[in-house]
């Protein structure tokens, strides 16, 4: 490990840590690489994506103490790159590294609910909400909200997985059953049906000098509950766009971030913005920085991590960024042969529906 005074960057050759090894920590090692540093990934199984390209893994159980306290020893710095890593784990990290972003924020990012009142107490508006502990929950939301409702597990949830929508009363022991098969254990959270108009994201950086950067807002369209492309930048008017980044700007500094925070917000028909998720790691919906910007998403994250100034994340270009889903994979010749379009495969090797293999991105002239 590199001893440094406090405030001072962490130097080339320093070792920054990685909690997950899927394709979010792949492009942050190789970030990292390009600034010098090595990347070492903890996550619990091997030959993940993040694996092949890092100077080193350990593989092991996200509570196992005895795996942490070495891997905190081997590292200088820690970081994530998912937000279902065990709040205790990087609560134990943080005693012998640190772990940027910390315990805190992840307590809150990794649960619903919690997110929901944490927004509420800075004044950041969301859809209602309430929390639910059985069916008779969503038939008093339903008279409550009205119809329809989204029925949602706490915790665990991502790509729509441990979401029911709700539209009457009869639905609600088997809407409850059905998110319960995902979610067994978690608290659940139901909410009011938000008709929006656009579903747009912002990623902002917070550095260790507390200096902020983020890139515009951005509008992504699901399929399936899985993103499936991202335009960049978002086509919505300017005014909306400059509070979209003043609520994402609002929401970092609340949670004192040091690292990345994408904050997914719906728009609405009459231009609010309702403030839906909060991711504390790069995110699907950033890919595109990577081929369109002067500093990648991922890149800011190993600056601010490392404590090196942040980048600049001016636009060179528009951009659409396409996941590239399942089966999708066996056209890589045809991706590869496009010259207008940038090619990321991850190096899984199971091409299951909807598992994300990659993506492109194509570059288009600056509005």
């Amino acid at each position: 490990m590199h001893e440094t005074e406090p405030g001072t960057p962490l130097p080339p050759g320093s070792t920054i840590g990685i909690l997950g090894g899927g394709q979010l920590g792949r492009m942050i090692a190789l970030a990292a690489a390009q600034l010098g540093y090595r990347c070492h990934v903890f996550c619990p199984s091997p030959d993940e994506p993040a694996s092949q390209v890092s100077a080193q893994t350990t593989v092991a159980p996200y509570e196992e103490e005895a795996a942490l306290a070495r891997f905190a020893e081997a590292v200088d710095v820690v970081t994530l790159e998912f937000e279902n890593v065990p709040v205790a784990a990087t609560t134990f990290l943080a005693q012998h590294v640190p772990v940027r972003p910390g315990s805190a924020v992840l307590h809150v990012c990794q649960n619903r609910l919690r997110e929901k009142d944490f927004l509420a107490s800075i004044n950041v508006p969301t859809t209602r909400y309430m929390e639910a502990s059985g069916p008779d929950a969503l038939v008093r939301a339903l008279r409550d909200f009205g119809a329809p409702v989204i029925l949602k597990s706490a915790e665990f949830g991502y790509d729509g997985k441990g979401q029911v929508m709700v539209s009457q009363s009869s639905q609600a022991q088997e809407a409850w059953d059905e998110m319960r098969r995902h979610a067994p254990d978690s608290p659940a959270i139901i909410e009011s049906f938000v008709d929006f108009h656009a579903e747009v994201s912002v990623i902002v950086a917070r550095g260790l000098d507390g200096a902020i950067s983020s890139y515009p807002a951005v509008e992504n369209k699901h399929r399936n509950h899985i993103l499936d492309q991202t335009i960049a930048p978002a086509r919505l008017p300017p005014e909306v766009m400059e509070r979209a980044e003043v609520i994402a700007r609002h929401v970092v500094e609340g949670l004192d971030v040091v690292g990345l925070l994408a904050v997914e917000m719906f728009v609405t028909g009459e231009g609010r913005l309702l403030v839906n998720e909060l991711a504390p790691r790069p995110h699907n919906s950033g890919h595109w920085t990577i081929d369109a910007c002067l500093t990648s998403q991922f890149e800011q994250l190993v600056r601010a991590v490392v404590g090196l100034p942040l980048g600049s994340s001016e636009r060179l270009a528009n951009a659409v960024m396409r996941n590239i889903l399942g089966e999708d994979i066996e056209r890589w010749r045809e991706f590869a042969a496009d010259p207008n379009a940038r090619l990321h495969l991850y190096g899984k090797r199971d091409a299951r529906p909807g598992r994300k293999m990659g993506h492109v991105t194509r570059l288009l002239p600056r509005d």
